[in-house]
């Protein structure tokens, strides 16, 4: 099959996919948005006065959902702070500070803790996915990398009682992840929402706790 059939068969696929129907007619950025909606509305994850961080955040659906459920009532701000950082670029999400940056570099981590100021984190949210090469075993190993680091700034940054949600892929390398989100975490549980095609390998996950936190 050639490129350009794969490619219309991808469009005409994306273009009658219900999500993103969905997200244009609430006017998200991407059909992202109902994934983060739904693992929220099964683990009570966002609520209002709370600090997030959203890791991979371009082009913005998921700091769209965080502001919905953190504004104030009239629209009058919001009740906590979400924190946004992509290597892309991303259109302001109003309320939404956001850092432009490589989170694999110590110069836009140290840009991020500045950000904090020494507060401590609730959630951290990320979406983060490597280029994938389709060469299994490396894509698998750029995704632990970024998995590492995501668990390393969860595990400095959150406060005792946090939680990380956290895209990973299931496949190679993915019961390892579960193990090492165990040794960060008390509770860990894998999410498959609805809004992820059957055919994708992407799965969530959900680290609540932190081990050597508060009991």
């Amino acid at each position: 099959m050639n490129k350009r059939k794969v490619n219309r068969a991808w469009l005409a696929r994306h273009l009658n996919d219900p999500y993103v129907k969905l997200a244009q007619k609430h006017g998200y950025r991407s059909r992202a948005a109902f994934k983060l909606s739904e693992i929220d509305a099964k683990d009570r994850l966002i609520r209002r006065g709370i600090t997030v961080v959203d890791l991979g955040s371009a082009p913005g659906a998921w700091c769209q959902v965080l502001r919905e459920r953190l504004v104030r009532p009239a629209g009058a701000g919001l009740d906590g702070r979400i924190i946004a950082l992509d290597l892309l670029p991303m259109d302001p999400v109003a309320d939404v500070e956001f850092i432009q940056g490589d989170f694999r570099e110590d110069e836009t981590l140290e840009r991020l803790r500045q950000a904090l100021s020494g507060t401590k984190v609730d959630l951290v949210v990320s979406d983060m996915a490597p280029n994938l090469s389709g060469v299994a075993s490396a894509d698998a190993a750029r995704m632990s990398d970024l998995l590492e680091l995501a668990l390393e700034f969860s595990a400095e940054h959150l406060r005792p009682e946090g939680a990380l949600l956290a895209k990973c892929f299931h496949g190679s390398g993915y019961s390892q992840t579960v193990e090492r989100f165990k040794t960060v975490f008390r509770q860990v549980a894998a999410r498959k929402p609805g809004a992820s095609r059957d055919e994708s390998a992407e799965t969530y996950l959900v680290g609540r706790a932190l081990r050597g936190g508060s009991e």
